[in-house]
């Protein structure tokens, strides 16, 4: 009788414990004198929840891999859309805009090098092919003919378009078994597959593609779906074994001919389907969103795959779900409930850590000072001065804390008083050169600076602290107040705020380098009263209000040169206070759109992966 040893070329070992746990311990199973169990390490399927696209859509295309793909073209429902969003693996920002406005199109490639064809534009059909960089598009050759509800597969200069229905109006033509070629330069005709359909799912190169799905039929509103799968061998178009389930416009499609992933689909479901070359098989994940005419990846390793949008009846979504077979359990990004502050606290400050945060004063005049510890707020010595709509040190931590300027009502007055907080108590420093409320900083406590806000008309100056003085920085080149800044002081980043001359919401965002401000790419939308944390490079900014007078939950990450998205906040809020970094960031209280203070704590937590063994059974 053959031993585990025979059939694997490894031996069942024995632990007083589990061992640490990494890679290589795939296959490895052990047993747990501790705990008297069998163990191993194994690879199992699972959906997370990704970032939100910026613009719910459906019928869109997708390219790229699961952290660098690409969103093309759909329908915003109404209007059709041109629009390209990229995701790095942790949010979406916006990319180069198509020439033509589509939806249902086909695609191929990378994020940087990607390819979509065809599609319907009100009128009918299109046979436009256009060519993405990683910017722009650029107008490519044609199709031979023009076609919609078609699917890709390939790279951009060796790309396949596969089916779809063709010839002009608003309800066009047969569904096909047409194949055409791409290499880069123009569009040929290759050899047609066996069964004709529309809205299939792709996968593959260009000489070992893979078809499956689709509806057989013409009729929009009562299409027949198949379950059919096909090969492509560079030669010829061989018949697969068939699909657990016969769906059309799945809501992702990935991976190669021998390592497939086909997600949701029509009519509407949450079943992930997996092809090994071989046979099919109905995966134990499922989105948790049902859904179906979405856009993924095309021709990268079936281990990892991405639904992006479509439609969740009865409209578009903007949800993303990634999907991975893996080793390591992974946890999504999301922001989570904390524990209440003991006050309520309105155009508060703070800074600190997720796990040991600090916020202090609020409207009206509060001096209120809370301590977090992760788990439960307590109160802290008082400041010396009350007051709302102060600067703090963003980055500064609980036990060396900084807050200036702000303001009083009654007497209805600027201030410029600077405190520090020890750990034990909060101490008059030097004065700001001038009183100034609703003011932004950055920095620590020994090295801050403070941004912009409201004298007797808009600030364009910041001031640098050394931890005993302040001194003059360099000017805005606009100014503003009620913004958000993070970062430190030779690296900071502020963004948004009121705005001369009739204060709007500004998206402007500004790099500071210890002396002057340089303007930056702006953010996704006009916003003020946000919070923010995290560095120029790493940067986290959520909640506010946004126009014309909204308080969002809107999560953006910043790599320093993008922004992206991020799950939003569970409470919309304005006026807050930001702690932490980037992937364990706090938001502590705020105010909702009417201006009442909030007690409300967030914490948000970036995608985690955590290697664990399995228990064996009998069973």
């Amino acid at each position: 009788m053959a031993t585990y040893e025979d059939i694997y070329g490894k031996r069942v070992k024995d632990f007083d414990s589990d061992p640490t746990l990494e890679s290589s311990y795939e296959g490895q199973v052990w047993y747990d004198k501790s705990t008297g169990v069998l163990k191993s390490v194994v690879a199992f399927e699972s959906v997370s929840a990704g970032s939100n696209l910026n613009s719910a859509r459906n019928g869109a295309a997708g390219a790229g891999s699961q952290t660098a793909a690409l969103s093309l073209g759909g329908d915003i429902s109404p209007p059709i859309t041109n629009l390209t969003e990229e995701y790095n693996g942790s949010g979406w920002s916006a990319g180069g805009a198509l020439n033509t406005a589509r939806k249902d199109l086909g695609s191929a490639g990378t994020s940087t090098a990607g390819l979509g064809f065809g599609g319907y534009a009100p009128g009918g059909s299109r046979n436009e092919s256009e060519e993405y960089n990683g910017t722009s598009w650029t107008e490519g050759n044609n199709l031979g003919g023009a076609r919609y509800r078609l699917v890709g597969c390939g790279t951009q200069t060796a790309a396949m378009a596969l089916g779809g229905r063709g010839g002009s109006g608003p309800s066009p033509g047969a569904v096909e078994t047409t194949v055409e070629n791409y290499d880069g330069t123009s569009w040929t005709s290759g050899t047609g597959f066996n069964t004709a359909r529309q809205q299939g799912g792709g996968a593959g190169t260009n000489t070992a593609a893979l078809i499956c799905g689709g509806g057989a039929t013409p009729v929009p509103a009562g299409t027949t779906n198949t379950a059919n799968s096909e090969e492509w061998n560079g030669t010829s178009w061989t018949e697969g074994n068939n699909m657990p389930s016969a769906k059309r416009a799945f809501a992702g499609q990935n991976g190669l001919q021998t390592a497939a992933i086909m997600m949701g689909g029509a009519p509407n479901t949450t079943a992930v389907q997996t092809y090994d070359g071989t046979s099919w098989a109905t995966s134990p994940a499922t989105l948790v969103t049902q859904r179906h005419n979405g856009s993924g990846t095309m021709g990268q390793p079936g281990t990892t795959g991405l639904a992006v949008g479509g439609s969740a009846d009865p409209g578009p979504t903007a949800s993303t779900e990634e999907f991975n077979k893996s080793l390591n359990t992974i946890t999504a990004a999301a922001w989570a409930s904390g524990s209440a502050t003991n006050t309520a606290l309105g155009s508060t400050a703070g800074s600190g850590s997720q796990t040991a945060g600090i916020v202090f004063s609020g409207a009206n005049n509060l001096n209120n000072t809370e301590l977090y510890n992760g788990s439960s707020w307590t109160a802290a010595p008082t400041l010396n001065t009350g007051r709302y709509g102060a600067g703090e040190a963003t980055n500064a931590p609980q036990t060396a804390a900084l807050c200036f300027g702000g303001y009083s009502e009654p007497p209805n007055t600027n201030r410029a008083q600077t405190e520090e907080y020890d750990g034990s108590s909060w101490s008059e420093q030097t004065d700001l050169p001038t009183g100034i409320r609703q003011l932004s900083g950055f920095g620590i406590q020994t090295a801050a600076v403070s941004v912009g806000g409201w004298d007797t008309n808009y600030v364009s100056e910041s001031y640098e602290y050394n931890g005993s003085s302040w001194t003059a920085g360099g000017n805005l080149n606009l100014s503003r107040e009620r913004a958000a800044s993070f970062g430190l002081e030779a690296a900071g980043v502020t963004l948004g705020g009121n705005v001369p001359p009739s204060h709007a919401h500004s998206s402007t965002v500004e790099h500071y380098d210890g002396s002057s401000w340089t303007t930056a790419t702006a953010y996704p939308t006009g916003i003020k009263f946000a919070s923010a944390c995290g560095t120029q490079t790493d940067g986290l900014v959520f909640s506010g209000n946004t126009p014309p007078n909204s308080v969002t939950g809107l999560t953006s990450g910043y790599d320093g040169t993008s922004w992206s998205t991020r799950p939003s906040m569970g409470t919309a809020r304005q006026a807050g206070a930001g702690a932490g970094t980037s992937t364990a960031a706090l938001m502590m209280a705020g105010a909702n759109v009417g201006g009442t203070a909030l007690t409300t704590t967030e914490e948000f937590t970036g995608v985690t992966e955590t290697l664990t063994a399995k228990t064996l059974t009998t069973s």
